[in-house]
């Protein structure tokens, strides 16, 4: 079935997509922390800014897990 296929490359795209939102959201945050942390003052270290990293990679496996299981799916139906 077509729509099997076109669902795993969705999900596909979207691991890729969030995977680099993660480094975008992760990187600014870092830069803003230390910023924060020399000029005004932040108690929290610039590191906290890696903790962005577990929403963001739950939700890249679970759509590769997603993507991964439309494909199987999609083999099957041929």
């Amino acid at each position: 079935m077509k729509n099997y296929k076109h669902l795993a490359c969705l999900f596909a795209a979207l691991a890729i997509l969030l995977s680099n939102a993660m480094c975008a959201a992760t990187a600014y945050n870092y830069c803003d922390l230390q910023w924060g942390g020399r000029y005004a003052g932040y108690s929290a270290p610039a590191d906290t800014a890696f903790l962005l990293c577990v929403p963001y990679g739950m939700g890249v496996i679970l759509c590769i897990v997603f993507a991964r299981f439309f494909q199987k799916k999609h083999q099957k139906s041929l």
